[in-house]
């Protein structure tokens, strides 16, 4: 202890004897020292930290910012699921089971006989599978007024289930005085199924 204060009484008094403009310069000088060893291992590796957790907290506001505007928009979203779930429903309805398509055509066919026409060709064709609904296609041709082809046309888009009119074609039949002008109308009726892919099963593979 005594060689330590020793020490310390030398070098107080060495800077005693320094002048006033010696003095200075070392206090400036230990001034920029500590400054400079604050600078560099305290406040610049701070400051890097700080920028990196701004640039960060202004990616996570523009994600929260995002988020409410998701959340904001979420029940219009579920209303928009909710109606097309129930147009879903409806178009469903429209579309005829396997089992309802022999009936069907024959609501077709009685269209026709009781709007006065006379059928020259009622044909069914194979269905044509579309994905999950399958078109079934039936020929037809007819004959008879055009107030009878009208009518029998109004018949088939009142059925419960979905039947379109394609590729109508006519030309004149027989006329005479007596009767009004018979034409011969030939068109195809296009009536669609669902098809229930769930429901199939895969066939087992033989052993």
């Amino acid at each position: 202890m005594e060689k330590v204060k020793q020490s310390i009484k030398e070098f107080f008094g060495k800077i005693e004897k320094l002048t006033k403009v010696q003095r200075l310069s070392i206090c400036i000088i230990t001034l920029f020292v500590i400054i400079g060893g604050f600078s560099y291992f305290s406040y610049w590796p701070k400051s890097k930290r700080i920028k990196a957790y701004r640039s960060e907290c202004k990616q996570l506001e523009a994600k929260l910012v995002k988020a409410k505007k998701n959340a904001a928009d979420i029940d219009s979203f579920r209303e928009k699921i909710a109606r097309k779930k129930v147009q879903f429903k409806i178009v469903m309805q429209a579309l005829p089971e396997q089992k309802e398509i022999p009936s069907l055509i024959s609501s077709i066919s009685r269209s026709g006989l009781d709007a006065g026409l006379e059928f020259l060709l009622f044909k069914p064709q194979a269905e044509k599978s579309q994905g999950f609904y399958a078109e079934i296609p039936v020929s037809i041709k007819v004959t008879g007024t055009y107030h009878n082809v009208a009518v029998f046309f109004d018949k088939v888009s009142r059925l419960s289930r979905i039947v379109n009119i394609e590729n109508i074609k006519m030309s004149s039949g027989k006329s005479s005085r007596q009767s009004a002008i018979t034409l011969n109308t030939s068109c195809k009726a296009v009536t669609y199924r669902f098809i229930d892919t769930k429901g199939k099963k895969k066939p087992k593979k033989k052993k």
